[in-house]
């Protein structure tokens, strides 16, 4: 005790308080619940130990205020990559709607995971450090401290996340389809990607020949963008190529859209097709023969006006 009779506040080993995690620490907290739902933003009832989950025993199995069942994983120790395991394979065989992991020292890899899950699944992770502590001669305390919890918005989050993950795998296999295509000979060497585009070089540097799409519409173009500080230099193209419009859009057998793009480094000479990779998927076959002939022949007509362009490859 100090002048003002305040005592100073230390830390006990945890083994010194809680031998055995199972037997001494889970059973406690069994019996003192109370501790966890003063530093969780809802209250656990009904808690039960060593549930079984398929071979493995759970450590504490709980109620919270909406009758939604909670798993609670100990450790008195490091996180580690066994007990998340575990974590994850209790809540999905116990249906639960939360999991709490409690640790004595969070790693960064394991916080990073915790928050991970907490935006891209629909169930509620919680990541609590414990330690236990005293004053002076008095009997040890545990101190509960919250590391990771699932945001006010978790539920946005985790939806957004989910479907920019359907976004990218079902433009993955709609690339993957394309490029198997014999007519697609243009691009058959290019990696399928879960980008918005794939694209080749036309033979000359900066000016490629890309295949475009979004959920209801795709397209096939040539972008010019001949790098940082050459914007001259790609306007100056694209006005030498325009000069040909009538001769190209003959020749490719209808009309472009000329996209000079007067704001913006690159410009594009672009051909429309309707549908896109959330049409239909017995749609694909048909939306991407047109827009193949359309790559196709959008190449041959500019093929001679490019060699004429004389540019540094």
């Amino acid at each position: 005790m100090n002048d003002l009779g305040i005592g100073k506040l230390r830390r006990v080993a945890l083994r010194e308080v809680w031998k055995h995690e199972a037997y001494d620490f889970t059973q406690w907290l069994q019996a003192n619940i109370d501790v966890l739902n003063e530093a969780l933003p809802f209250n656990l009832v009904n808690v039960e130990r060593e549930q079984a989950a398929g071979v493995f025993s759970i450590d504490l199995v709980a109620e919270d205020d909406s009758n939604g069942k909670v798993i609670i994983e100990n450790q008195l120790e490091k996180s580690n990559h066994d007990h998340l395991g575990k974590l994850i394979t209790y809540l999905t065989a116990m249906n639960a709607r939360a999991a709490i992991w409690i640790v004595s020292e969070p790693r960064p890899e394991h916080v990073a995971a915790m928050s991970w899950l907490n935006d891209n699944s629909s169930a509620d992770f919680y990541l609590l450090k414990v330690e236990a502590v005293q004053i002076g001669d008095s009997a040890p305390a545990a101190l509960m401290t919250m590391i990771v919890s699932p945001a006010d918005d978790k539920s946005d989050v985790a939806r957004t996340n989910r479907e920019f993950a359907a976004r990218h795998d079902i433009r993955h296999a709609w690339w993957s389809q394309l490029v198997k295509r014999p007519d697609a000979k243009l691009h058959a060497h290019i990696t399928p990607s879960v980008q918005s585009w794939i694209g080749t070089s036309s033979g000359t540097r900066g000016l490629q020949l890309n295949y475009v799409i979004t959920q209801d519409q795709c397209g096939a173009e040539l972008y010019i963008d001949r790098g940082t500080d050459a914007d001259d230099e790609n306007k100056a193209i694209f006005d030498r190529l325009a000069m040909h419009r009538a001769t190209i859009e003959a020749a490719f057998g209808g009309s472009l859209s000329w996209e000079r793009l007067d704001t913006k480094r690159a410009c594009r000479i672009k051909a429309f097709i309707p549908g896109g990779y959330k049409s239909p998927d017995e749609a694909w076959e048909g939306i991407q023969a047109q827009l193949v002939s359309a790559m196709n022949r959008l190449e041959a007509a500019l093929r001679p006006h490019l060699q004429t362009l004389q540019l540094g490859k």
